[in-house]
């Protein structure tokens, strides 16, 4: 029963992840390359400010779920639930790392941009960001899937 509530949190948990690079998908990255710097720099500032401790939040609960998942199910370490839930994890990690690395360094240059005083190469720095950011969707949509495919064949 403790593997079938720790998967249950765990999907939901990562669902709020994943829920990010479902909505860049959709829309926001053509929204973002779109917009004008003055746009840019201020939509930059209020989802820095307004996610920054809230995805801090999910992500420690999201990593320390997937973490309990893996150790209750390495039992079985044949098993598809075992399998599954150590490439999530793992791909849980490279999304932190890739976040600690590339964007959040970032964020911060971005942060010190004002309305008025920004570099001429702006868009350079936009690019970098949504480029990070998509090979961070990949990641997250493999750990997604595969917590899934762990769900559906390994219980």
């Amino acid at each position: 029963m403790a593997i079938k509530i720790t998967l249950f949190i765990t999907l939901v948990l990562y669902a709020v992840v994943i829920s990010q690079a479902f909505f860049y998908l959709l829309a926001m990255s053509n929204v973002t390359k779109n917009l004008q710097p003055a746009a840019y720099i201020e939509s930059r500032h209020l989802l820095d400010k307004n996610l920054q401790q809230t995805l801090k939040t999910v992500y420690y609960l999201t990593l320390s779920s997937s973490i309990l998942l893996v150790s209750f199910c390495v039992t079985n370490p044949s098993g598809w639930l075992f399998i599954c839930s150590v490439i999530a994890l793992l791909s849980l990690v490279a999304d932190i790392v890739l976040t600690l690395k590339g964007n959040v360094p970032l964020n911060k240059i971005i942060n010190t941009w004002t309305l008025s005083d920004y570099p001429a190469d702006w868009k350079d720095y936009r690019a970098k960001w949504l480029s990070i950011y998509h090979i961070r969707q990949v990641v997250n949509i493999i750990g997604f899937i595969s917590l899934l495919t762990g769900f559906i064949f390994g219980m």
